[in-house]
């Protein structure tokens, strides 16, 4: 006797996944956030179903490409923003190290 089981794919993870390929090309920061939050919300939904939704993949996918995005951009505003304003105007974290290497003989950048 076969039975057939009505298995339907997570719309969330399918989401998910559009907005993780769209932050890598159009939507940079939204884009990310949007995959991340329905990428999370997507594997729950899955759990929850007991076997009768699919997409895991789909929302695991859409999760790696938020994440991944979200933590370039991270470093990305670190070596860009944060970086030059603590060397050049010899504030926040790296203002002491540049201030104890120009007291030890080096010159000023």
């Amino acid at each position: 006797m076969n039975v057939a089981v009505n298995r339907r794919t997570s719309v969330t993870a399918v989401v998910s996944l559009v907005f993780g390929v769209l932050a890598w090309f159009a939507l940079p920061l939204v884009g990310a956030i949007v995959a991340v939050i329905c990428g999370h919300a997507a594997r729950a939904e899955i759990r929850a179903s007991g076997g009768q939704t699919e997409g895991a993949g789909l929302a695991l996918a859409g999760l790696l490409l938020g994440w991944t995005h979200l933590a370039i951009l991270l470093l990305a505003v670190l070596v860009f923003i944060v970086l030059p304003l603590s060397v050049l105007g010899g504030l926040g974290v790296f203002g002491h190290w540049l201030q104890h290497w120009q007291n030890c003989g080096g010159t000023a950048i």
